[in-house]
């Protein structure tokens, strides 16, 4: 029988930015790539919106490197995110989480048009069991953010930049 369902990490005892302070910060602008990577590496959007592309978490997590830090990528599907929260809540942790955020969810899967535009999405950082998301206001409860109902594009889990799991 086929496995239908993987872990998003291999353990719970993990614990590698558990203790970091975090600085909700307000994007300015479409900068929700570059803003949640500034929070979650504890400095400003602008040292990291020139180095990233946002369409390449490779180049993300590149540009967390110079801050001690790098992105693993962990095995989810296109789910809402309500499926998987509870299990990065429970690894305590710090994630990078990418939702797509269209108005009309059909649009996730259909074609792109010419210039490769599908739909929009938005990046928020997870620490613990607080969502930063850089177009609210302040910090809020993981369980009880207002966009759980997104579909899933991206979850990475914040690893140092010497582990060896990462992109």
């Amino acid at each position: 029988m086929a496995d239908v369902t993987a872990p998003l990490w291999p353990n719970t005892t993990d614990a590698f930015f558990r203790d970091r302070d975090l600085r909700h910060v307000r994007q300015v602008g479409l900068t929700c790539v570059a803003t949640g990577l500034a929070i979650a590496a504890g400095t400003d959007a602008c040292d990291i919106a020139g180095s990233v592309n946002t369409q390449d978490p490779v180049s993300w997590s590149a540009t967390l490197g110079r801050f001690g830090m790098k992105l693993a990528y962990l095995p989810t599907d296109v789910r809402k995110l309500r499926f998987y929260i509870r299990e990065l809540v429970k690894l305590d942790d710090l994630f990078v989480v990418g939702i797509y955020t269209p108005s009309d969810p059909a649009a996730i899967l259909a074609d792109p048009r010419p210039d490769g535009w599908v739909c929009g999405s938005h990046l928020v950082v997870l620490h613990r069991d607080r969502v930063f998301d850089p177009l609210r206001e302040a910090a809020t409860d993981a369980l009880r953010y207002d966009r759980l109902d997104c579909h899933t594009k991206r979850v990475f889990r914040v690893v140092p930049v010497r582990h060896p799991r990462g992109l």
